[in-house]
């Protein structure tokens, strides 16, 4: 397998500034009239919220995902006649409500937990799963659309140093997908508009040059990017067995999980992936860099770190989810956090860093869609943080859809803001 990423970026955060206003509204945007309807996703078993839930205006390609506390917002233009939204998570029953602008539902939504009895999961079984691998991995072309597709999706980074942020960025961007029959390189990325807040203290500068940015959607495609995982002649690398089936969007999956069986010279991963049962599609993978040996990961990841800095990676990890629609397979969420330790020569103690970034795609078009202009293009060689404006303008993202921040974001956006004005 050739382990090898396509992008770097510095080492850059984001986060994105909103309220929680738990109601349905209209609102008057550049482009029209839009109203958003926002709330809390709930286990209707445990009453706990429920992260990463698909939520979507139903007859539209328009959606998001909640956050870690289970909120979301979705905003939808006046122009759709849209009546329901639509949630849906791994192992849940979906749920399907209607939404009207002058009789609001409830703003907490239930999901009930599915549940297969052992008959069910036996009937199931594949003899091999690595041949079911090889099978779901042959059907490419015939799950994923071989047509060029323009995806808008909302990406955020975020860096900790220690439990605090210190670097918070976020964009929309357009992502411009060649058909699935063409290689990743064909796909290219374009910044719409985003934003950053950055501590002033000095001491929470690290410049670390690191895989990631707002290129991310595009090389973490493990469909269309089979160097990262999927490469059939790789297999071989790694043991499979199979799990217990489970169900995502009301379709029952098979679910296998790998882990590396022979040592190479570059990391390998253990995880588990996720292919539906009547198309043998990708649905979900979620996997980790194997870091036993850290100066294997450190020369895949990192790309560039000031002389006599020390790096130790202590975890690199994914989540890939793809989205069925009118039979086809469809990018939807990605999520990519690593944590790290940095230390400089003759001192004695190191300092943690956790850098997660995450992406989902909020809307899509096939008609007449075209390459994104050269010049408009989102370089590997760019940051975002050098690319984006700061944080001013609360309403910034207007009528486009974005993920909600968590109330820790919240906290640590306001207290930059703090930081700032006090070194102005």
């Amino acid at each position: 397998m050739k382990t090898r990423f396509l992008s770097n970026a510095y080492l850059l955060t984001a986060l994105f500034l909103s309220c929680h206003v738990l109601q349905v509204y209209s609102q008057e945007d550049e482009g029209g009239n839009y109203y958003s309807v926002s709330g809390v996703v709930k286990d209707s078993r445990l009453k706990r919220t429920v992260e990463y839930v698909n939520v979507s205006a139903v007859g539209t390609n328009i959606g998001t995902v909640t956050n870690k506390d289970g909120e979301f917002t979705l905003k939808i233009s006046d122009t759709l006649n849209v009546r329901e939204i639509r949630f849906s998570r791994i192992g849940f029953y979906n749920a399907q409500v209607s939404i009207a602008k002058s009789d609001l539902k409830p703003n907490v939504y239930y999901l009930t937990p599915e549940s297969y009895n052992l008959s069910e999961v036996q009937v199931f079984s594949w003899h091999n799963p690595r041949d079911l691998v090889r099978e779901a991995i042959d059907k490419v072309e015939v799950n994923y659309p071989l047509k060029p597709n323009m995806l808008t999706g909302f990406y955020r980074e975020t860096i900790q140093k220690r439990r605090n942020y210190i670097n918070i960025s976020e964009a929309v961007i357009e992502i411009y997908k060649s058909g699935y029959d063409n290689p990743v390189g064909r796909d290219q990325v374009r910044v719409l508009k985003g934003r950053k807040l950055i501590s002033p203290k000095k001491a929470d500068t690290l410049s670390v040059k690191f895989i990631g940015g707002p290129n991310m959607p595009v090389f973490l495609d493990m469909v269309k990017n089979p160097d990262l995982l999927l490469d059939r002649e790789s297999l071989h690398l790694y043991s499979f067995s199979m799990g217990e089936a489970v169900s995502i969007d009301d379709r029952l999956q098979f679910v296998v999980n790998f882990e590396p069986q022979m040592i190479v010279s570059y990391p390998l991963y253990a995880g588990t992936l996720y292919i539906d049962r009547e198309t043998l599609s990708f649905t979900r993978a979620e996997f980790g860099m194997d870091v036993k040996d850290k100066r294997k990961v450190t020369d895949v990841i990192l790309r560039d770190k000031p002389a006599g800095l020390r790096f130790t990676p202590e975890e690199v990890s994914y989540i890939i989810t793809y989205k069925q629609q009118d039979g086809k397979a469809y990018l939807n969420y990605i999520r990519n956090e690593i944590r790290f330790k940095c230390d400089w020569k003759r001192r004695l103690f190191a300092t943690s860093y956790t850098v997660i970034g995450e992406a989902v795609m909020t809307d899509r078009t096939d008609r007449q869609v075209s390459r994104i202009p050269n010049r408009e293009t989102f370089s590997v060689r760019h940051s975002l943080g050098q690319e984006v404006a700061l944080y001013q303008d609360e309403n910034f993202w207007r009528s486009y859809n974005i993920i909600e921040p968590t109330e820790s974001l919240e906290n640590a956006v306001n207290k930059l803001k703090k930081q700032q004005l006090k070194s102005q």
